[in-house]
């Protein structure tokens, strides 16, 4: 997912893509955990996709996947984030992919 601002702007133009593949967009923390400066988020991800994913037309499907978060924070703000996203899953759901 080509993105090219930076800081607040960038997650507002994730938000915005997700919500245009999946306008039910719904996620359920698993995992918490907070050491030192760092947050770990563990999610479980549900949608419709009602919207292109990766070139693929609406499908109507629904998708569940998984992702992981860790975002470090200085001064009370995100200093950086590092993330890893099931893509696989959501493209097999939706038939970009066979099993």
């Amino acid at each position: 997912m080509p993105i090219d601002a930076t800081g607040p702007d960038k997650l507002k133009q994730v938000w915005s893509m997700l919500y245009a593949v999946y306008p039910d967009l719904h996620l359920v923390v698993d995992d918490l955990i907070a050491a030192g400066d760092k947050i770990v988020v563990r999610n479980t991800v549900t949608g419709t996709q009602l919207g292109e994913f990766m070139g693929a037309a609406p499908t109507g499907r629904t998708v569940t996947y998984n992702e992981i978060f860790i975002f470090r924070f200085i001064d009370g703000r995100v200093a950086e984030t590092w993330g890893v996203v099931d893509v696989l899953a959501q493209m097999r759901q939706i038939g970009l992919l066979e099993r």
